[in-house]
């Protein structure tokens, strides 16, 4: 009986059923999951940092929440208004423009009315300064002296503009032809204040309102008018557009 063959034997190479996989997970080497820890100066700093933040918004809220309730409550104490201003009267003798240089030969005359309507506010001017303008170029400038108005008062005065200017008149001398031939002419009248508010003893930090009186002057003849219309009582207005 020959003899049994002995089995080959297997190298390295093995071609069998897949390996199940195992239950261990598998971490590829160099990838390391890290945890970081804060500093606790770090950490302190920023705690510090957001409470301070914190503390100066609710004091701002709280300063801004307490100055519109004193402003609101002062609002329904004394219900300021603003001051009134009329022009009364004017007396224009002279309204000349030489054709040769441009320069305006004027002679003018306003009577204005201060009024202060409040009832437990005065009002200081310390300083009054109005200019007389033609079709936006100012001729002519008067200072008048500061006064005190009570509650519920008036104060009229007078400014006079007279004398001779050099102005470029440009485009307007169209609209002055035309408002020769009608002795009618076109004067703003532009007032620059200085004033305070007093209430009580206590007295507001000095601001300075403008205000634009639009009139419409006739030329005045040997006393009077050298055209049917005459001068009526004009309100000036707060200007809003001054610089």
């Amino acid at each position: 009986m020959p003899p049994t063959p002995a089995k080959p034997h297997l190298n390295s190479a093995f071609y069998g059923p897949p390996i199940p996989p195992t239950t261990k997970s598998y971490h590829r080497p160099g990838r390391r999951t890290t945890t970081t820890t804060c500093n606790p100066l770090t950490c302190c700093f920023s705690c510090i940092c957001g409470c301070i933040l914190n503390l100066i918004c609710e004091l701002l809220i709280t300063v801004a929440i307490f100055i519109s309730v004193i402003g609101l409550l002062l609002w329904f104490i004394f219900r300021p208004n603003v001051p009134k201003f009329h022009v009364d009267d004017v007396t224009l003798t002279q309204f000349t423009l030489s054709p040769a240089n441009d320069t305006l030969f004027y002679n003018l005359a306003v009577n204005l009315t201060f009024r202060n309507p409040n009832r437990r506010l005065g009002i200081y001017y310390e300083q009054i300064q109005a200019d007389a303008v033609y079709h936006g170029l100012r001729f002519s400038t008067a200072e008048v002296q500061g006064f005190y108005l009570g509650h519920k008062k008036e104060n009229s005065f007078g400014a006079v503009f007279k004398g001779e200017q050099l102005v470029a008149i440009g485009g307007a001398k169209s609209r002055y032809d035309s408002e020769k031939s009608e002795d009618l002419y076109r004067i703003d009248l532009k007032l620059r204040l200085k004033m305070r508010l007093k209430a009580w003893w206590v007295k507001t930090p000095r601001f300075k309102p403008k205000f634009e009186c639009d009139l419409k002057v006739p030329m005045r003849s040997k006393g009077k008018n050298s055209t049917a219309e005459k001068f009526g009582r004009t309100k000036c207005e707060f200007d809003w557009y001054s610089k």
